[in-house]
């Protein structure tokens, strides 16, 4: 049986079982967590990563990641994961209220937000608005593999575009 001294000890322990792949022992001390500190933002966002990726409990990965953002504003960690939820579930009026939050907060990851805004505007076939998107990602993407990933979003929008638009011909 495993003694812990404090609330991070016991949350460092969650995050290590989880990196292992012991999400069960993880949810566990993560409850524990909760129950000992209910304002522990940060167990929400290890909760709702759970949530999310390994059980597919969309609902409850919601409420974690926007526990964690509403006790924590200013953790960066949580905005790349709860955008994503956000864009998946298709929940425009949130995505672009935690959007903008994500963007005025330091240490969050901007290429990626923007990557996943422009993901979420060519899904649903805004291409002028998730052509916008990747450029702005393209302007602060600092690691090669996602700009080469980028590039390739702004090709393939590029392709879409030009499928989709109109010829107009006029006899003379």
């Amino acid at each position: 049986m495993d003694t812990y001294y404090t609330i991070d000890e016991k949350y460092l322990q969650a995050v290590e079982e989880y990196q292992y792949g012991e999400s069960p022992k993880s949810l566990q001390l993560l409850n524990e967590i909760i129950a000992a500190d209910p304002l522990y933002a940060r167990a929400y966002f290890q909760l709702g990563l759970i949530y999310y990726y390994e059980l597919k409990d969309y609902q409850q990965a919601g409420y974690c990641f926007k526990t964690c953002n509403e006790l924590e504003p200013s953790f960066p960690d949580v905005y790349e994961h709860y955008i994503h939820l956000l864009a998946f579930l298709n929940m425009e009026k949130n995505l672009n209220t935690i959007k903008a939050k994500a963007l005025q907060t330091p240490g969050v990851d901007y290429a990626t937000i923007w990557n996943i805004l422009g993901e979420y505007a060519e899904k649903n076939k805004d291409l002028n608005h998730a052509r916008k998107c990747y450029e702005e990602a393209f302007a602060v993407v600092v690691i090669n593999k996602e700009m080469d990933d980028i590039e390739e979003s702004l090709k393939r929008i590029t392709v879409k575009q030009q499928r989709t638009a109109r010829y107009f011909y006029s006899i003379s």
